[in-house]
């Protein structure tokens, strides 16, 4: 999941982020992404820091309060050492700041895909 009130920020990272067969879903508003999120929990949420109405900071706080396993990351252009701060003591996975190359958004994905549970798999269940 990709949040940012810049909608060519989505535009731009939903093929990139696609390449590796992820599936990816953006969102120009933090309200319509935790509506989503409520139907369908994702295991990586992408979502930039300052949007109106709902900000990134109040997005990772209701994600890890409905879901401990999400990792997520924030994006901002306004990087300052105190939202790097806030933001990860708030439980966020990692901090980007605008501008970055959409690779290195994937490094800190594949980073945070390898400290998802791994999926229960037939072989876990009896009879299965």
């Amino acid at each position: 999941m990709v949040i940012d009130d810049e909608s060519i920020v989505g535009k731009r990272l939903k093929p990139a982020l696609s390449k590796g067969g992820d599936i990816v879903e953006t969102f120009e508003s933090g309200k319509a992404a935790l509506t989503r999120f409520d139907e369908q929990p994702f295991d990586i949420v992408v979502t930039d820091i300052r949007m109106d109405e709902v900000d990134g900071l109040e997005v990772l706080e209701q994600i890890l309060a409905k879901s401990n396993q999400t990792k997520v990351i924030i994006i901002t252009g306004y990087a300052t050492v105190e939202v790097a701060r806030e933001a990860l003591s708030k439980g966020a996975f990692d901090f980007i700041a605008k501008p970055f190359k959409p690779k290195d958004l994937r490094d800190i994905i594949e980073r945070a895909a390898r400290q998802l549970p791994e999926p229960a798999s037939n072989e876990d269940f009896v009879g299965g």
